[in-house]
């Protein structure tokens, strides 16, 4: 089973197109968000993706009740600031990652196949007991390299796409 990574969208409306593009010809059946989607109105473009949307909540995620509302509408699950998730037997830690304490820690419990986390802005990876995943930036603005990830949860193992 694969499913898609991304984070830190920051409003950039033809990136977010770019990545849901991707993510509807892989064929994912998830995509998780680490958050920083920033405003509501980015949920029209999210709205052509096939596969299923769970978002956490970044620091920049302003109107929440709002972004509830707009993300709600096209099925997505808003899940706070921090959300375990399992699929196909792996537990799967998703939160936005402003904290690199609770990242090492979660990574480091021994109680997640995968911690994904954004924030950084830089894409990576880190292989080791638990696969921490960062997909970097959909927006680019920071990095100047639109990218997101798909974690292979058959293989553990994650890759990094330039959209």
């Amino acid at each position: 089973m694969k499913i898609g990574l991304m984070a830190d969208t920051h409003d950039r409306l033809d990136a977010i197109k770019k990545a849901v593009e991707f993510f509807n010809r892989v064929g994912v059946e998830h995509v998780l968000h680490a958050g920083d989607l920033v405003s509501p109105f980015t949920a029209r473009e999210f709205s052509a993706l096939k596969a299923k949307l769970h978002v956490v909540w970044g620091n920049n995620d302003g109107d929440k009740e709002f972004l509830r509302t707009k993300f709600g509408e096209i099925g997505a699950r808003l899940l706070g600031d921090f959300a375990e998730l399992k699929f196909a037997d792996r537990k799967i830690a998703l939160l936005h990652g402003t904290n690199q304490d609770l990242v090492d820690a979660l990574a480091g419990s021994e109680l997640f196949d995968v911690v994904v986390r954004g924030h950084t802005h830089e894409a990576g990876l880190i292989e080791a007991q638990t696969l921490v995943v960062n997909p970097g930036e959909v927006c680019g603005y920071l990095s100047g390299r639109q990218t997101a990830a798909v974690l292979d949860l058959v293989a553990l193992e994650a890759e990094i796409i330039e959209l």
